[in-house]
């Protein structure tokens, strides 16, 4: 696994696309590509195709889940894809039964390299009243 170097966080509120509530079937939830986002994943690279690396996070309670971080960028292999996604996240969202709005945090702790995800719930206008609800670029870097 790779080792990190510094505390860090990035947080992300979830869509109804991320949350599987459209009934669409995505590849995981889409990583913008700020730099500032993606110095908290490993590297991946345009030496292969769709390179991935897996990443366990642990959550509040101590459990282990594996996500994986993919860089899809057949556009350098003759396709039309370019972007990065963290995927598998499926049984961690039905789980912890999340929602458009929700948010995820995950952080790294520098000194040890581990990884935990923690969610942060939100009544957002829409939420349950039937109100459009707007949601727009959320991924964030946090200060820690």
């Amino acid at each position: 696994m790779t080792v990190f170097k510094e505390n860090s966080a990035i947080s992300k509120i979830l869509s109804s696309n991320d949350t599987g509530e459209t009934g669409g079937h995505q590849a995981g939830i889409l990583v913008q590509k700020n730099p500032e986002i993606l110095k908290f994943f490993p590297f991946l690279g345009n030496e292969e195709k769709n390179p991935r690396i897996v990443l366990s996070f642990f959550d509040e309670t101590g459990k282990r889940w594996d996500f994986a971080f993919i860089y899809y960028n057949n556009t350098h292999f003759g396709g039309t894809r370019n972007e990065y996604r963290l995927t598998r996240m499926t049984p961690f969202i039905r789980q912890n039964n999340l929602k458009a709005g929700d948010e995820i945090i995950l952080k790294i702790d520098g000194g040890s390299g581990r990884l935990s995800i923690s969610i942060r719930r939100f009544q957002l206008p829409g939420r349950n009243t039937g109100e459009p609800l707007h949601l727009g670029n959320t991924w964030k870097v946090i200060p820690i």
